[in-house]
């Protein structure tokens, strides 16, 4: 049989890469089983791509440049035709020209004012800035005795956060939280998501060009590394399409644990755990992107008993790293161990981990305090996840809780 590995083993028919974010333990399971640590997964039908799993693996991939590119011009599938131009994996796939689409001095380069951006942001203002928006949010929906918190809490707090930082207001900043869930979708409308999402970037560029703030946006119109507004504007589609859907899971998926959990739900009330530990509980077992695109192998190449062919695509399974058994113990989280990939690694590792934990350990302990007797009113085993191949985000969080008015400072 001819072909590379990944085409042999993907024809004998392979698990799709959706099924991981639907049922993480028993697809992760069934692939470490069949293949080790890394195994074919079919990203569409006829688009096959390996997912890297092994925690050793990952490190490779992500710190060995020189062998594994983040620029995904190099994807073979995408140079023969096998995926087309107007492919639904086109927006989290395809190579821009930012600091996600390029190695070396170039990436340097562009993810300085990125770095410097995030590392201006003042910590107090950014939780005071949560913590209003968090007890607007809770103001409109305590009356009722009845909520989403994913819905009407988890999906919004984000995007008007990063909104506020970059200098949107609330009804552009909602506009740009649909576009943004298309997009991620990886679905029928992904890339007219994507249209919008740019277009709306675009807007804000201008309008900070004309009269410029103390915002981000401003911030990086006027950083010396950037040398286009093109640049600028690529800069903020990765501030936001990077901070959104990731925070979304990461506040929604902690907000599940202390509701559902007793050695989080205790915490509420006097308990032991904190907030604090949900989060870490859910960045080494679900974290909020459970599969990151992506690496292009620059040369033929063996990685954990694969042979990984020039121009195959590597999915970085970030999830499935955490259930490594060759690099962790069973439980190792609970015991302050926090060597998880969540934040993937190597120089496109995210530096926004020190604010991204900020905004959600604040919206999850607003929603502690605010909501004190707050209980789910649907089987937690039953809920489903919003469909993505990248990250896992909950359907829904119905709740219910004593009608009470919150006061708005």
């Amino acid at each position: 049989m001819t072909g590379t590995e990944l085409e042999r083993l993907a024809a004998s028919g392979v698990l799709p890469l959706d099924a991981t974010t639907a049922d993480p333990d028993g697809a992760f399971e069934r692939l470490w089983r069949g293949y080790g640590p890394v195994a074919p997964v079919e990203l569409q039908p006829g688009v096959h791509a390996w997912l890297v799993m092994g925690y050793d693996e990952l490190r490779t991939i992500t710190r060995e440049e020189h062998l594994f590119s983040r620029d995904a011009r190099q994807w073979r599938s995408f140079q023969d035709g096998t995926v087309p131009p107007d492919s639904p994996l086109g927006p989290m796939m395809f190579f821009r020209d930012n600091v996600i689409g390029h190695d070396g001095e170039e990436h340097r380069r562009l993810r300085r004012p990125l770095q410097d951006a995030i590392g201006g942001i003042d910590h107090r203002r950014l939780r005071r800035t949560v913590e209003r928006l968090c007890t607007g949010l809770i103001a409109e929906i305590a009356p009722r005795g009845e909520a989403d918190l994913v819905r009407d809490y988890a999906a919004a707090v984000p995007l008007l956060t990063i909104g506020d930082l970059i200098g949107l207001d609330a009804a552009q900043s909602a506009e740009l939280l649909e576009a943004t869930h298309l997009l991620f979708s990886s679905g029928e409308r992904a890339q007219e998501g994507n249209a919008r999402f740019e277009a709306l970037l675009f807007g804000l560029l201008a309008a900070k060009t004309a009269a410029p703030g103390d915002d981000m946006t401003s911030v990086l119109l006027r950083h010396p590394d950037l040398r286009s507004d093109a640049e600028v504007l690529q800069t903020l589609v990765v501030l936001v399409s990077a901070g959104n859907h990731t925070l979304i899971s990461w506040i929604s998926q902690s907000l599940r644990i202390v509701l559902t959990d007793p050695r989080f739900a205790s915490r509420m009330r006097g308990g032991r755990l904190s907030v604090d530990d949900a989060l870490d509980e859910v960045l080494a077992r679900q974290p909020p992107m459970i599969n990151m695109p992506a690496r292009y192998a620059l040369a033929d190449v063996e990685l954990g008993g694969r042979r990984v062919a020039r121009g195959d695509a590597l999915i970085l399974g970030l999830a499935a790293a955490s259930r490594d058994t060759r690099a962790h113990t069973p439980g190792w989280w609970t015991h302050g161990n926090h060597a998880s990939m969540a934040w993937s690694a190597g120089p496109h590792a995210c530096p926004a981990r020190d604010p991204a934990r900020t905004i959600a350990r604040t919206a999850v302990a607003a929603a502690g305090h605010l909501l004190r007797d707050a209980r789910i009113t649907v089987d937690p085993d039953a809920i489903g996840s919003e469909p993505s191949p990248w990250t896992r985000i909950p359907r829904g969080l119905p709740v219910a809780f004593t009608p009470a008015p919150i006061a708005v400072p």
